[in-house]
Order: C-alpha cells, then sequence, then structure tokens
C-alpha cells in the first residue's frame, strides 16, 4: 500500500493534510487541516506534533521525550506510549 504522505515528504515537499481519530485532541482534532514539514528526528524537540513510523505504524503524534541513543519516544495525546524511533519524516508546523 503506498504511503502519499510519507512519498511528499522524502520529496521534501511541505503541504496540508489531516487525518481521521481522536488520539490527539485538543491539539489537533479529527479530520482538522495541519501542515507538515519534512523533518528528522534530530530536529524534533519534546511536544513536538511528527509523523513517523513506529514499530512498523505510522502516526502523527507527540515527541514526549528525546534521547541521543534511542532516539524519540512518541505517544498520543491521552497518555499513551508507542514507543522508541529514529525514524520520523515530518512535524507539524501549524494547525489550521
Amino acid at each position: 500500500m503506498r504511503n502519499f504522505k510519507l512519498e511528499r515528504l522524502q520529496n521534501g515537499e511541505t503541504f496540508v493534510t489531516s487525518e481521521r481519530g481522536n488520539s490527539m485532541v485538543p491539539l489537533i482534532k479529527s479530520g482538522q487541516l495541519h501542515k507538515l514539514a519534512p523533518a528528522n528526528w534530530e530536529d524534533c524537540e519534546v511536544g513536538d506534533i511528527v509523523y513517523c513510523k513506529v514499530h512498523g505504524n505510522f502516526y502523527t503524534h507527540l515527541v514526549k521525550s528525546k534521547e541521543f541513543h534511542r532516539g524519540l519516544q512518541i505517544g498520543n495525546n491521552k497518555g499513551g506510549i508507542n514507543g522508541w524511533t529514529k525514524q520520523v519524516y515530518g512535524k507539524v508546523i501549524e494547525v489550521i
């Protein structure tokens, strides 16, 4: 299955997108537009919202922690933790 967001970010594009789900409410509501810009894990800080891959799944979730050897700890805005990753492709730079 093709991942158009991943392809666009890897091509250096910044674009507006949306997603369904309530895991990021109230930061991003289900279906709310947000702008994604290419980024890597070193560019991100705790509190940023990133587009990343954790354990084979893609998420637009929060950076909960950052460590040099482990990368970023990713989780939702409800207290859930997805895990650690260095596979970060983009960062939310604006919620519309």
